[in-house]
């Protein structure tokens, strides 16, 4: 089942995998940058069979929202941020009774922490982040910091020049905004003032299951761990799933195929219904 949400110029594509159980909790889930949320149909599918139901919201040009970022597209972070709200009411009727996790992968994952550092988490009971970090250039390895500070800079130049990200070898297609954003938080290990702060971050009080995965180029351990200490108001619970565990070689795009071990760390986290 698929749900559409409008947003005015741009419609979200949300799809539903329902579980048989009505007080199932509801994972909402939000795809990384330029990944569809189709990609994560066989999670979704080992999420379902851990007794999870399951909604994945495709952000703003993203797999089957529509339309595709153009150079009409001025949209970024806030405008983002606002769509989990969006997500979240659309959903309202599916939340009704149920506990909701909001679960996010990379840039998804930002966005659930923008949402909840703006908008407050008393109507979510707990956070997920999956592969998310803040991709400040300093937390990376000695190696990789000046490379990691050059590519993101000049896909920041390319995207302004533009007026649109073409996709070229990173992150597909998008806004000039949300690329503008991110290349902001990499140069500054900080979200634009604008969308939210540390103070607001910190007020953060939602349970979180913050995991990185091994041969994660994007967002090694490091830059997880600091995102992860930025929200000081919250019970973190931090893990990290290697391959051996997983049975495959995992990546930041990979750990997707590793549903059932993380599933399983899911639902031993999962936290009682936040008090309202």
């Amino acid at each position: 089942m698929q749900l559409s949400v409008d947003r005015g110029s741009d419609r979200l594509a949300v799809q539903l995998h329902p579980v048989d159980d009505p007080a199932a909790p509801l994972v909402v889930l939000f795809p990384a940058m330029g990944v569809p949320g189709g990609y994560y149909k066989r999670f979704a599918a080992s999420l379902n069979e851990a007794g999870l139901a399951v909604a994945v919201a495709d952000p703003r040009g993203n797999g089957a929202s529509t339309p595709a970022p153009s150079r009409s597209s001025g949209y970024g972070y806030p405008e983002t941020v606002d769509d989990v709200a969006a997500v979240l009411d659309a959903l309202a009727e599916h939340r009704a009774g149920r506990r909701t996790i909001l679960l996010g992968h990379s840039l998804g994952g930002q966005a659930c922490v923008m949402h909840l550092a703006r908008r407050g988490s008393a109507d979510i009971d707990g956070l997920v982040l999956i592969a998310v970090g803040l991709p400040y250039w300093r937390n990376y390895p000695r190696g990789q910091r000046l490379a990691v500070l050059a590519m993101t800079q000049t896909i920041g130049a390319v995207s302004a020049l533009l007026r649109v990200w073409p996709g070229w070898g990173f992150g597909g297609r998008q806004a000039r905004g949300v690329i503008r954003d991110w290349a902001y938080s990499s140069r500054w290990g900080r979200f634009p003032a604008a969308v939210c702060t540390q103070e607001q971050l910190a007020t953060i009080d939602v349970p979180a299951l913050v995991v990185s995965v091994d041969n994660d180029r994007y967002t090694p351990r490091g830059v997880v761990d600091h995102l992860a200490g930025l929200l000081s108001g919250a019970a973190v619970r931090r893990e990290h799933l290697r391959s051996d565990e997983a049975g495959l070689t995992l990546n930041h795009f990979v750990w997707v195929k590793a549903g059932a071990p993380l599933a399983a760390r899911i639902t031993d986290w999962l936290p009682a219904r936040q008090p309202s």
